[in-house]
């Protein structure tokens, strides 16, 4: 079972659907791990409240980057107040295995970017 788990977080990498720029974003947010200097930036479309879309990119590490990758797709038309209700066991959730104490700071990088959204402008 756990390789069934490892082949699909590789899967998951090796696509990365929502790796690169968003044309049309009204938001974006840069954020970085001081821990290991990983970058990301987070970039959003959001309407009336809600994030239409979302992209990410950045220098981020396996585990950052498939963890990124599972949340843009979560968010996708998510309320802002409810993306902030997300928390480690929604990203263990998404991912399907819950992450090695060693790399739960990796895990939940993308995650306190996204939370970041409660210090910016929500719309144009």
């Amino acid at each position: 079972m756990e390789n069934l788990y490892r082949e699909r977080l590789i899967e998951i990498y090796s696509e990365r659907k929502n790796f690169g720029e968003l044309k049309d974003k009204t938001l974006e947010i840069a954020h970085k791990n001081n821990s290991c200097n990983d970058t990301i930036i987070f970039q959003f479309k959001i309407e009336g409240g809600k994030i239409t879309d979302a992209r990410f990119n950045g220098k981020l590490c396996f585990v950052s980057t498939i963890s990124a990758e599972v949340l843009s797709e979560k968010i996708k038309g998510m309320d802002i107040a409810d993306v902030k209700k997300l928390n480690k066991e929604d990203v263990d959730s998404l991912l399907g295995i819950e992450i090695s104490p060693s790399r739960v700071g990796c895990e939940l990088f993308p995650l306190e970017a996204i939370k970041k959204l409660d210090n910016e402008p929500r719309d144009n």
